[in-house]
């Protein structure tokens, strides 16, 4: 079964979700609803999918990511879950373009820090460490900003916004560092 995307402007969106306790992990609901959430992600498609996109305001996300390209750092990505995670920023910001399955059909330039250090409660409830970079990293951001009531808008570079139509009609091949010239603006 795939569930509803809520979209930009429904308030769940904008709002710091609930931790869960180990009970609830350990439950049978947080468990079919991580699976409601993978066949959600993979059918959408995504790489990411935080629990407020689907209307509930908890801290639980899930992340795979199947693809590889080597010049944004990005590498396959097992699936798997991170709940109540802490976020350690690090590493210069990197600008590359994000879309988010809740700002549906729309894209823009986003700085983001290259790595990043997590510490999270994974399916089971076990603390995991994560230390990511590149795309990772950036998946990473994007998802726990989701449980923190932040949309990638909030960061993005404005001049940047387009729809996906456009950004594949008009910036196809063009590098991000040369959109930003074009635009007048400086790399992060």
């Amino acid at each position: 079964m795939v569930l509803k995307i809520v979209q930009s402007g429904d308030p769940v969106l904008r709002a710091r979700a609930r931790a869960l306790t180990a009970q609830e992990i350990a439950g049978a609901e947080v468990q079919q609803l991580i699976e409601l959430m993978r066949e959600t992600m993979r059918d959408a498609p995504g790489v990411g999918l935080a629990a407020p996109q689907i209307g509930l305001p908890l801290q639980l996300a899930v992340i795979e990511d199947v693809a590889e390209v080597e010049a944004t750092e990005r590498t396959p990505v097992p699936f798997h879950v991170i709940i109540n995670p802490r976020l350690v920023l690090g590493g210069e910001p990197v600008d590359f373009f994000e879309g988010c399955l809740s700002v549906d059909g729309y894209q823009a330039v986003v700085p983001r820090a290259r790595t990043v250090h997590v510490e999270a409660c994974d399916h089971r409830g076990e603390p995991v460490t994560i230390d990511a970079r590149g795309w990772y990293a950036r998946i990473l951001q994007h998802e726990i900003d989701h449980l923190n009531g932040t949309l990638y808008i909030d960061r993005m570079r404005t001049r940047t916004f387009t729809t996906a139509r456009n950004a594949a009609r008009y910036l196809a091949g063009v590098s991000v560092p040369e959109l930003l010239a074009r635009l007048g603006e400086t790399a992060s």
